[in-house]
């Protein structure tokens, strides 16, 4: 992993996100707008630069969100997406927009910065409308199949099936929107957890490089150096942070993309996994120390970088979630077809409700919130074992520790 920060993947970040990402400072003017976010309200960055952010407001609600402004920059916290408030921007060409909104904040130099994304929600209120204007067709249809059973007894089986006919075609349209609007809800529920996710891991490490950053300049002396020194390293360390987390999101899109191919080749898996933990090392807590055993024929084929990613993941969150002075034990079986790779940590441990989400992207461990993390780490594990053709298993007791027993075929040819 790089210990320095890849500023064009942080720029790639800002720049290609789907969701519009404007700044503002404490007198609310804008600062600073992304490609997504004047794509949605027709202005340029250099056309809102400097401006209030009341510019993209609707003109009859401009004066309401100068009170909740106020109120927000009076008390700040941050506001996830939806929360049941109907939004609208104003585009450059003054027609409204329907959007959802999250805010985030963060303090510099005594002056408070707010961070708004933005999703432009006009496909989905477009969905809402149709499905309730199939609601009402669907109403209707019924009410005219109950008159037509009163009124023409004598049609009454020829018309029942011609209208039922349409019912249930009218009846699966309806589904087939709500599906739509489901999925539709459910992919907004996943960006809204990504932006939450992201502006607060990313706050973290960028204040302490700044606030460090400010400090080395204020040491001069030469007998100072100690100091320098533990700014610096601080430093490192949230910048090490940082391209772990950048890493995880590139890594969660080659695969969402289907970029990620296997190239195998013949291996000896305890060597492998002895320099995997060479590596890795210098990351132990004090005290901490890795037992490794293996047994077995070692010789195997196998892609080497993608079982290198989960062993330094798995090994990475024992070390994460573990105290100092504790025991991390890999040991590896291997036979002619299958190579078992168990992972034994003494840590923290996952609560059994906890358990059933491990795997789902952004989902992090309610003991776990105040470690650094992405939730994304078991996520990407699972699907590099699946692409190797594998498994993973894990088992846990708070407070006691976690294994994760991850199973490979030894015998893949390509």
């Amino acid at each position: 992993m790089p210990s320095r920060l890849d500023y064009g993947h942080l720029t790639s970040l800002f720049e290609n996100a789907t969701e519009g990402i404007i700044l503002t400072d404490g007198r609310g003017n804008i600062i600073l707008v992304n490609p997504a976010a004047e794509k949605i309200f027709q202005y340029s960055n250099s056309e809102l630069e400097g401006k209030p952010i009341e510019l993209l407001v609707p003109d009859e609600s401009r004066p309401q969100h100068h009170q909740l402004r106020a109120g927000f920059y009076a008390h700040p916290s941050n506001r996830s997406m939806g929360q049941n408030r109907d939004l609208y921007g104003k585009r450059k060409d003054g027609t409204g927009i329907p959007v959802e909104v999250s805010l985030s904040h963060y303090n510099r130099n005594n002056e408070i910065f707010v961070i708004a994304f933005i999703v432009d929600i006009t496909g989905r209120k477009q969905i809402e409308n149709n499905v309730k204007r199939q609601k009402a067709e669907l109403e209707h249809i019924t009410g005219e199949l109950r008159k037509l059973n009163a009124d023409l007894e004598s049609k009454v089986e020829e018309r029942t099936v011609i209208l039922q006919e349409a019912l249930q075609k009218l009846e699966q349209s309806q589904a087939e929107l709500n599906d739509a609007f489901n999925k539709e809800h459910e992919l907004n529920e996943i960006k809204s957890r990504f932006v939450s996710m992201a502006s607060h891991e990313f706050r973290t490490p960028l204040s302490t490089v700044l606030s460090s950053a400010t400090l080395l300049s204020k040491y001069t002396k030469e007998d100072e150096q100690d100091k320098r020194d533990r700014h610096i390293s601080r430093i490192k360390s949230s910048v090490k942070n940082l391209n772990d987390i950048l890493e995880e999101f590139l890594s969660l899109g080659q695969l969402d993309a289907g970029k990620v191919q296997m190239q195998l080749t013949e291996i000896s898996l305890d060597e492998c996994i002895s320099d995997i933990l060479d590596e890795i090392r210098p990351s132990l807590k004090k005290g901490q120390f890795i037992e490794q055993s293996c047994e077995g024929t070692m010789r195997m084929y196998t892609d080497k970088m993608l079982l290198r990613n989960i062993i330094i993941n798995l090994a990475g969150n024992a070390i994460k979630f573990s105290e100092e002075d504790r025991k991390i034990s890999i040991h590896v079986v291997a036979g002619p077809d299958l190579a078992s790779i168990e992972i034994k940590d003494e840590g923290i441990g996952i609560s059994e409700a906890d358990q059933a989400n491990l795997f789902t992207s952004f989902f992090r461990g309610t003991n776990a919130t105040n470690i650094q993390g992405t939730g994304l780490g078991l996520h990407i594990v699972q699907r590099y074992a699946r692409l190797l053709g594998g498994s993973v298993t894990l088992t846990s007791r708070l407070q006691e520790g976690t294994t994760v027993i991850i199973s490979i075929p030894t015998n893949q040819r390509g």
